[in-house]
């Protein structure tokens, strides 16, 4: 029994996702899909639309078989550790052959190519000097491979290449077993922001949610039925959509009452951005405002999002960097149809890493001292607390309750 996996967000679950699912069952040649997807946080340090169960739910319905929660320790966080999480847990599970994701260049032979020049010493140290001088990791990268290998550095400029390129990296250092399989994105630019097509981007979908706060014509045409079904569900709900902004009060307040020397233990923070995160969150009145007050060439929007995340979450440098060490200690289960149900009793048969189908039997929602806990409780409490810090940006104040985690067994979703 083997299993093609997919790593993802679904943020939200739209036609090029379900493209993705039969394209990896057709050239994998598996009849089993597991994805592998971020929780409530996203990996661009964002809060998802909707949350972890629905999204899950959405996917099952469109074609996955078993969806495992990503820890938000790897989910929120650069493509080089955000793949490596993703290629790490399915490859505990003992069951995956294959792993299948999206590229705007497909070329396997070329991705492979920059994956192995990636890890040349000379392209390290030529990164290293990029980064210094305030480029972003793709940008320090790309720079490094034309200076070096003569390989077009804009071949990873786009989000999707790059983590095509770290998939590749990840799998050659911690899965070597695990087949790649790339395939040409069938959908518009990530960032596209309007719907022009059947195959529009999740960003545009978003927009076009937050724009209307209800499921337009553009909107179906753009995703399976299912998807729409339960958005229009959710959004009638008033469950969604949850954005940043439904969080600047909760950031501004944790980073005024933060040390500076704290703040310095966040993840990625230096060169003294630390103060400058204290000063501009008693001047900013909103996450837009602090986020235009510290943006720079080395900061980006989307790191900056990402240690504002941290922040939220209480997460360090250090316990990051020990996290890293471990790789995903478990798989959190969040939903399953029936297929899945066989892929359970497989993985359990074969020893695979711990499943978690009820966080009870693992962690007390009463356990937040970090320092008492175990390596796996010490993740899996990072999780339930976004969660619980997650339910406050819901619109409505009906689903503002925490330990969803502690009450929200695996869902079983016939099909």
């Amino acid at each position: 029994m083997q299993a093609v996996g997919v790593i993802v967000e679904y943020n939200p679950f739209h036609n090029g996702h379900k493209w993705h699912i039969d394209a990896a069952k057709k050239r994998s040649g598996c009849p089993f899909v597991i994805g592998v997807m971020s929780g409530n946080f996203v990996q661009r340090g964002e809060p998802a639309m909707f949350d972890k169960w629905k999204r899950a739910e959405i996917a099952i319905r469109g074609g996955v078989d078993l969806i495992i929660e990503l820890p938000t320790v790897f989910a929120v966080r650069s493509a080089q550790y955000f793949a490596a999480g993703g290629i790490r847990l399915l490859h505990s599970l003992g069951i995956v052959s294959h792993v299948c994701f999206g590229a705007e260049h497909a070329d396997l032979e070329l991705l492979n190519k920059i994956a192995t020049a990636a890890n040349d010493v000379n392209i390290m140290n030529q990164m290293h000097i990029n980064l210094q001088l305030g480029n972003t990791y793709a940008s320090a990268l790309g720079q490094a491979l034309e200076k070096q290998y003569n390989i077009a550095g804009n071949i990873i400029s786009s989000s999707n290449n790059i983590l095509a390129v770290e998939y590749l990296r990840a799998i050659k250092k911690y899965s070597p077993i695990l087949q790649p399989i790339a395939v040409t994105r069938q959908q518009s630019k990530y960032n596209d922001t309007t719907i022009t097509s059947s195959f529009a981007s999740a960003t545009a979908i978003r927009q076009a949610i937050i724009d209307h706060m209800t499921i337009t014509d553009e909107i179906k045409m753009s995703v399976p039925e299912t998807t729409s079904k339960i958005l229009y569900d959710l959004l009638s709900q008033k469950r969604g959509p949850v954005t940043l902004s439904n969080f600047s009060s909760i950031i501004l307040a944790q980073l005024r009452i933060t040390s500076s020397k704290q703040l310095e233990k966040l993840p990625n923070v230096s060169e003294g951005l630390h103060y400058k995160i204290r000063d501009s969150s008693l001047l900013a009145a909103n996450i837009e405002d602090l986020l235009a007050l510290l943006k720079s060439k080395r900061y980006t929007y989307t790191r900056l999002q990402r240690i504002l995340i941290h922040a939220l979450l209480g997460t360090t440098q250090d316990q990051l960097a020990s996290f890293d060490k471990e790789g995903p200690l478990y798989a959190r289960i969040l939903a399953f149809n029936q297929n899945g149900r066989l892929l359970l009793k497989k993985m359990n048969q074969i020893h695979a890493i711990p499943l978690i189908t009820k966080t009870t039997h693992y962690l007390s929602s009463k356990q937040r001292d970090i320092d008492t806990l175990t390596p796996l409780q010490q993740m899996l409490s990072v999780d339930t607390l976004a969660s619980d810090i997650y339910s406050l940006g819901i619109p409505s104040s009906s689903w503002s309750m925490g330990a969803w985690d502690f009450r929200y067994p695996a869902l079983y979703i016939p099909t």
